[in-house]
C-alpha cells in the first residue's frame, strides 16, 4: 500500500472522506459503528494497523500532517465515545455486548499505543509488538466471531 492509498483509507475509516457514499466510509471503522449492525469488523482494525505501518516514517517526522493526525485522533476518540463509554450510544442503548466492548477496548488500546510510539519516534518494533502478538494469538483461535 502506498501513502496516498493509506491516507485515503484512513480518511474513510475516520468518516472524513469527501465521498461519504464510498462503501469503505459506510463499512469503515467508524462508519460500521454508526449505525451499528451488531458486529465489529475485525478486518477494519487490521487495515488501520496496516495504514499505520505505511504512515510510520511520516509520523516520526518533526512536522506532522494535520489531516492524518486529525483522522487518527477521531478514530480513537469517537470509537471510544460511541462503543466503549457507558453513556455512549452503543452501550447506553444496549446495542453492543460486553464481549464486543472488551474487543473494541483492546483494539483501541493497541491502535492508540502504536500511534503514540510512532509519533514519539519510538520505532515500529515497539509500536507494533502488542499487535503482532494479538495477530499471532488470533491465528491460534481462528474462526471465533466478534
Amino acid at each position: 500500500m502506498e501513502r496516498e492509498e493509506a491516507v485515503f483509507l484512513l480518511k474513510c475509516h475516520a468518516f472524513a472522506c469527501d465521498d461519504v457514499t464510498h462503501p469503505k466510509v459506510e463499512q469503515g471503522f467508524l462508519g460500521s459503528l454508526r449505525p451499528f449492525r451488531g458486529h465489529l469488523i475485525e478486518e477494519n482494525f487490521h487495515e488501520l494497523m496496516s495504514i499505520l505501518r505505511v504512515l510510520a516514517p511520516e509520523l516520526a517526522r518533526p512536522t506532522l500532517n494535520r489531516e492524518v493526525i486529525a483522522c487518527l485522533w477521531s478514530i480513537t476518540h469517537l470509537a471510544r465515545a460511541w462503543a466503549v463509554e457507558p453513556a455512549g450510544m452503543l452501550r447506553s442503548n444496549h446495542l453492543i455486548s460486553d464481549e464486543q466492548v472488551a474487543v473494541m477496548e483492546q483494539w483501541l488500546s493497541m491502535f492508540s499505543y502504536a500511534v503514540m510510539i510512532l509519533v514519539e519516534d519510538g520505532g515500529e518494533q515497539e509500536a507494533f509488538w502488542e499487535y503482532e502478538q494479538y495477530v499471532q494469538n488470533r491465528g491460534n483461535t481462528e474462526g471465533e466471531g466478534v
